[in-house]
């Protein structure tokens, strides 16, 4: 992991001094694309419950459902939409600070630290905003492969270091340097193309990683397709 600590490192110091000439200002916030489609399937899921009903009614009654009825299946399909859609949803609990990251369960620590990363979105620059979601979505798959890594190992190890450590003490750090110094050229770069570069390190790394730990299994599947082809497809194979 040289190249993700030596990018992480020469940014770090670059904004080292910078970031003590005052407090960084951040607006972070959660997506909310996820509650927006749980509302969304609430309010079809209650669509179609009121016209199965009015439909049942109307196969029921002697004289159907009527205008009446009608009008009334109307009125409760926008009563409940207007409910579901206006309902406050339970807030989220807010994520783990960067400090307990590094202490959370393995298997969990994808989740969490993206859960922290998505906090700090808003507060960075749309470059880096865009790294962001890469790097949530490699967190994503890397995170069912965490099951069968030994939480002793040096794979472990070297996981937590990058996802539950130097990932987020780096966006930390950055958040620490004032907006106005944010642009200020220092070192040859500055402290956006200085985020932009390590995050990019970052989610190639974990790339890598998620690369590594499949290793095992793309060999145990290159390995059953050749026994096949030559179990069922060679000239031994038996007779259909």
């Amino acid at each position: 992991m040289s190249e993700v600590d030596d990018a992480i490192a020469a940014a770090r110091s670059s904004w080292s001094r910078i970031s003590d000439a005052g407090p960084a200002i951040a607006a972070p916030t959660g997506r909310k694309r996820g509650q927006g489609a749980r509302r969304l399937k609430r309010i079809a899921a209650a669509v179609v419950a009121i016209l199965v009903a009015a439909f049942v009614a109307g196969i029921i009654s002697a004289t159907g459902i009527g205008i009446m009825g009608v009008f009334l299946t109307i009125v409760a399909i926008l009563m409940v939409t207007v409910a579901i859609a206006v309902w406050p949803t339970p807030a989220e609990p807010a994520p783990p600070p960067p400090e307990k990251l590094r202490k959370v369960d393995l298997k969990a620590l994808p989740a969490q630290t993206e859960r922290w990363l998505q906090a700090q979105r808003r507060g960075l620059p749309a470059p880096a905003q865009h790294l962001i979601d890469r790097i949530a979505e490699r967190l994503r798959t890397l995170s069912p492969q965490l099951a069968r890594v030994d939480p002793a190992g040096e794979n472990a190890d070297e996981i937590r270091r990058l996802i539950g450590e130097q990932l987020p003490a780096f966006v930390d750090d950055y958040a620490r340097v004032p907006t106005t110094l944010r642009t200020t050229e220092r070192g040859g770069r500055t402290p956006d193309a200085a985020l932009s570069d390590g995050l990019g390190v970052i989610e190639r790394e974990i790339a890598a990683m998620t690369a590594r730990l499949a290793e095992g299994d793309l060999d145990s599947l290159q390995t059953r397709g050749r026994y096949l082809e030559l179990k069922y497809s060679g000239d031994d194979a038996p007779p259909r």
